[in-house]
């Protein structure tokens, strides 16, 4: 990863906490982990989209069971024929493997393959050392703090994705 350097807009500063603080907070959030994830595509010869399957891929939910094509297809909302062309991709890289269900063959699940565990390890340490040298300023309390609003970002975020009938 290679730094660059980006005028930023000034933030807000009537209201530190407020919603729109917050809101340009989590664009800027959102926008260096694009770059960041851009970055890795292309150094691996991938899509974005392609990215975005391996990080769901590694961050599926155990209790949910391994990630299949289906609930894959369903979080990225690709076609059909989308979903396999990224896993074509994905797969002929390195990066996934799948792996038919003992119980029934016609499931597949897909998994990480543990070389490209260490390709993605290599590129994003500069990104963990710095997510650690952020941390590192915060007590644990705050980071308590920090740690609930992002799962209630990541909640609110879901309900968004799932539609209005699901809110509450």
């Amino acid at each position: 990863m290679h730094r660059t350097e980006h005028a930023s807009p000034s933030l807000p500063a009537d209201d530190p906490t407020g919603l729109q603080y917050f809101a340009v907070l989590l664009r800027r959030l959102n926008g260096e982990f694009n770059r960041v994830a851009h970055e890795f595509a292309q150094t691996q010869g991938l899509h974005l989209t392609d990215v975005q399957a391996l990080v769901a891929i590694l961050d599926a939910d155990p209790e949910e069971g391994p990630m299949t094509p289906g609930r894959l297809r369903g979080l990225l909302d690709l076609t059909s024929g989308a979903m396999t062309a990224c896993l074509d991709r994905l797969e002929r890289a390195g990066h996934i493997r799948r792996v038919r269900a003992a119980d029934d063959r016609r499931v597949v699940h897909l998994h990480y393959a543990e070389a490209a565990r260490g390709v993605a390890r290599d590129f994003f340490q500069p990104l963990a050392r710095g997510t650690e040298a952020a941390r590192q300023r915060f007590s644990a309390d705050e980071l308590a703090v920090v740690s609930r609003f992002l799962v209630e970002m990541n909640r609110e975020l879901a309900l968004l994705r799932s539609g209005p009938a699901s809110r509450p």
